[in-house]
C-alpha cells in the first residue's frame, strides 16, 4: 500500500531591529529512496533569495540560500509531494551477533556506533541496555530497547528543547519524538547494534481519509541495520510506514537540522513553525 501525501512546512524568524545580511542551510526537502518518492518540492523564501543545493555527507538534500539586502523577518516555506510505502513489521532475514560484531561491520558503521553528545548513555542507561539485550538476538533486542524507551520516558510536548541529552530525557522520565530517538540511539549502540537518527513527517491519522488537510508536525524516529536497514518509530511503538516521510538522516539531531544560519544583525525571535498534511491518495 503506498500513500501520495502533500506536506506544507513554514517557518520564519523576526528580528529585534533590521538584519543586513543573513546566510542560511535547510533540510526541509523530503529523499526520495527504496520506500519514499519525492514527485515534488519547491522552497521559497521572503525576502526572495537565489538557492543553492548540495547533498551532505549523510545523503540529506541541503538548499543554501543568503539574503543579501536589509529585512526584519525572514520566512521558509516549502511544499512538497510525496509518494511513501507501507513499513515493514520486522527486517527481513535479520543477522546474528557475530555478524554485526565483525570488524568489517563495525569499521563501515563506526559512526554510527560511536556516542555523539546527545546521545551518550551514563552507567545507568548503558546496564539497562545490556540487561535487556540479554540473551536476545539482535531485532529482538532492539524491540527490547525501543519499547522498553517508550514506557519509560513519556511523551510530554514541551518539557525538553533541541539541546536537551539522552541523559537528560531519561532522568526526566519525558520528552518528545526527538528525545525518544536520542535515548533509543544511545542504548542501541551501546549494544552493538548500529543505528542513525530520521527526521521527517508523520501523518496523524492511519485511516487518513483523502483530501482532508490536518494540522501536523515535524517528527524524529531511527534506523537501525540488521544485515539491512530497517525503520521504527519509538514514540509510537510502530515501524515507520506510509505516514512517515523522510527529509534527513544523520547520527542525531545535530546532524539534521531543519533550518539553520547567521546573519548581521540583533537577536531574532522565532516565528513559529507550522506543517500541514493531506493526503492526496
Amino acid at each position: 500500500m503506498t500513500w501520495r501525501l502533500q506536506v506544507r512546512h513554514s517557518t520564519g524568524y523576526r528580528y529585534t531591529d533590521e538584519v543586513v545580511s543573513s546566510y542560511n542551510e535547510a533540510r526541509l526537502t523530503p529523499q526520495t529512496g527504496p520506500e519514499q518518492t519525492t514527485i515534488e518540492s519547491l522552497l521559497r523564501t521572503t525576502p526572495h533569495a537565489r538557492q543553492y543545493r548540495y547533498w551532505d555527507y549523510w545523503g540529506t538534500q541541503v538548499i543554501a540560500f543568503d539574503v543579501q539586502q536589509p529585512h526584519v523577518e525572514l520566512e521558509v516555506a516549502v511544499d512538497s509531494v510525496v509518494e511513501t510505502a507501507a513499513g515493514r513489521d520486522a527486517p527481513t532475514d535479520p543477522c546474528d551477533w557475530p555478524a554485526l560484531q565483525a570488524g568489517a561491520q563495525r569499521d563501515r558503521f563506526l559512526e554510527l556506533l560511536t556516542p555523539t553528545p546527545r546521545t551518550e548513555p551514563d552507567p545507568e542507561m548503558a546496564a539497562m541496555a545490556h540487561q535487556l539485550a540479554a540473551g536476545l538476538a539482535p531485532y529482538d533486542a532492539v524491540r527490547a530497547v525501543t519499547g522498553y524507551v517508550r514506557s519509560h520516558v513519556d511523551y510530554v510536548t514541551g518539557s525538553t528543547g533541541v539541546q536537551t541529552s539522552a541523559r537528560d530525557a531519561w532522568h526526566l522520565g519525558s520528552g518528545v519524538c526527538q528525545d525518544i530517538a536520542h535515548v533509543s540511539l544511545a542504548l542501541l549502540r551501546e549494544i552493538g547494534v548500529p543505528a542513525r537518527y530520521v527526521s521527517g513527517y508523520l501523518h496523524p491519522g492511519p485511516e487518513a481519509e483523502v483530501g482532508v488537510t490536518v494540522v501536523g508536525e515535524s517528527h524524529a524516529w531511527v534506523e537501525v541495520w540488521l544485515g539491512q536497514w530497517w525503520a521504527f518509530d519509538p514514540t509510537n511503538d510502530v515501524p515507520a510506514g506510509e505516514r512517515h516521510v523522510v527529509v534527513a538522516r544523520g547520527r542525531e539531531y545535530g546532524d539534521v537540522t531543519p533550518l539553520k544560519g547567521v546573519y548581521s544583525g540583533t537577536g531574532a525571535q522565532a516565528l513559529g513553525v507550522r506543517v500541514e498534511l493531506t493526503r492526496l491518495g
